[in-house]
């Protein structure tokens, strides 16, 4: 019965922040809705935490996975590029090789589903009938603000930094510019105009799902719906589908960190990681170290390499980083902190961390998948964003949700000194404001756990994506013999199950487009028209 079942292709970017939530999501579909599911990773080097997670998701009843590996990184992407760019160029890269396999299938998938670095996958799913979703993997009011540039692009002459007065997106709460992520602040930089045709073509889906649920971001969801607001520009439905996180993976073998957290007090542990990617300076590693020995309170730190030029240093390495950790952190402090601490290089399970009873707080970067998982187990955090929309992440948590605590100035602005940083940990551990945090955020956990109930309002609203993808399979379940193909179908692709494939893409001329304020641009800028959609409540 499998060639009558829905039939989802997912596509995920490189790293892990993308590659966890597309995971989630093709296996809800599967175990919940039925789907026949195929995800599609865009690879590079793979890292420790990438390759045990692409393991796990090769079990029995779990996507099948395809590998899309760009063989060499250097080929595609300038060294000097940035996170942005060098995510384009690989999942540009990929796209010809992504589009043979769909060929090479009897029946094409009945949706495909990127993120917001796939949407150049689009054009496959148009050639192949195929209806086609964006997955924002971050939330609701990153949505908005990234749907809503458009608009600011035409109030503003050079720089998004010079905005004297926060940006009011309609229907939602106000937002200042220092809390912008990098690509967007400079009108000049070609990655402004990367990012601004990933907004307009976001409009042009059949539907946007979201990593988040009604009840935490109620007010921004309604506006998006409402065509007085935000619903017209955002026309196509939005559906969130939240939260999708790592499971708690039962474990049979030893494993240190979690033996270690075994024998601690409940709540009385502070877990602190900086995601997959996330890099501090070395005098910034040097004050975190001095902060948790004076805050005097027992601490899980996954540590890696100091990078005094890039916070997402470690987006795209397989380095372990295991050797040199002392060298890299004040003298003795291993030995000072051995009975309160546990030092772990680059990385540890973190769903299962943050899942066990000892631990009690969460110093994080912000990224919206940690963010998720410390909410969902009910972790109160310190938010220290990075990069990326991670500072709109950390507003969200401290002024509005009141789940989290942060410095009086944010990391990307100046090294946070140690006596501060022992303050906040022993505020969050210690003291009244941590006991309310701790309160709010375990009322989100169980607002979380009904949302995505049988029933709940992510449930719900993933099934309405469910029944359009079910209308459209009873009505395409039809071979393609007589579709036009120039690419050959792969005969590595029959059984899809962690196959690898390979695509190469000249990195030169990827900046040939001009853009209408006067310099060149990954993407030519075009306003698109399309019919409205209606809007659905969850």
């Amino acid at each position: 019965m499998e060639g009558t079942k829905p039939h989802a292709a997912l596509l995920a970017s490189p790293g892990m922040g993308h590659l966890i939530p597309v995971l989630e999501l093709g296996k809800r579909l599967i175990t919940h809705h039925g789907f026949q599911v195929t995800v599609f990773v865009v690879a590079t080097e793979v890292s420790p935490a990438q390759s045990l997670l692409l393991q796990q998701a090769t079990t029995p009843h779990l996507p099948n996975l395809v590998s899309l590996p760009v063989v060499n990184d250097s080929i595609l992407v300038d060294p000097e590029a940035s996170v942005l760019e060098q995510l384009l160029s690989m999942v540009r890269g990929s796209l010809p090789r992504l589009r043979s396999a769909i060929s090479a299938m009897k029946v094409p998938p009945t949706v495909l589903i990127v993120d917001m670095f796939g949407l150049e996958a689009f054009k496959i799913a148009n050639e192949f009938e195929m209806l086609k979703y964006v997955y924002i993997t971050s939330n609701a009011w990153f949505l908005a603000f990234t749907a809503y540039l458009p608009v600011l692009d035409k109030l503003v002459e050079t720089k998004c930094s010079d905005l004297q007065e926060p940006t009011r997106i309609p229907g939602c709460k106000p937002l200042w510019v220092e809390h912008v992520f990098e690509p967007v602040l400079d009108i000049k930089n070609e990655m402004y105009h990367a990012y601004m045709r990933m907004a307009v073509e976001i409009t042009m889906a059949d539907g946007v799902l979201v990593n988040t649920w009604e009840n935490l971001e109620h007010p921004t969801l309604a506006a998006m719906r409402d065509d007085k607001l935000l619903g017209q520009i955002v026309k196509a439905p939005v559906y969130p589908v939240g939260p999708l996180t790592r499971p708690i993976e039962p474990t049979d073998s030893e494993n240190g960190v979690l033996d270690w957290l075994g024998m601690q007090p409940s709540e009385s542990v502070i877990y602190v990681s900086f995601g997959s990617g996330g890099t501090l300076s070395a005098k910034q590693t040097t004050e975190l170290a001095w902060g948790l020995e004076l805050s005097r309170q027992n601490f899980v730190w996954v540590i890696r390499p100091p990078m005094d030029d890039d916070a997402a240093a470690a987006l795209f390495t397989s380095a372990d980083g295991r050797d040199g950790i002392a060298e890299y952190l004040p003298d003795g402090f291993l030995e000072r902190t051995k009975k309160v601490g546990c030092v772990v290089p680059m990385w540890a399970p973190q769903a299962q961390i943050l899942g066990h009873p000892s631990v009690g707080g969460f110093i994080t970067h912000c990224g919206w998948n940690s963010t998720l998982e410390s909410m969902v187990n009910g972790v109160p955090m310190i938010a220290w964003p990075l990069y990326a929309e991670q500072k709109m992440n950390a507003v969200m948590l401290t002024e509005e949700l009141g789940v989290a605590i942060r410095p009086n100035v944010f990391p990307t602005k100046g090294v946070v000194g140690r006596e501060e940083i022992a303050t906040m940990v022993r505020r969050l551990m210690e003291e009244s404001e941590g006991n309310a945090i701790r309160a709010k955020v375990k009322e989100l956990k169980y607002s979380a756990e009904k949302a995505l109930s049988k029933g709940g309002s992510s449930y719900t609203s993933l099934s309405h994506v469910v029944m359009d993808c079910q209308m459209m399979s009873r009505s395409s379940q039809q071979p393609l013999d007589n579709r036009t193909s120039t690419n050959p179908p792969s005969p590595s692709l029959k059984g899809m199950h962690l196959t690898t494939v390979v695509a190469k893409v000249p990195y030169k001329g990827l900046l040939d487009y001009p853009n209408d304020k006067g310099s060149n641009s990954i993407y030519p800028i075009r306003m698109l028209e399309r019919d409205t959609h209606d809007k659905r409540k969850a």
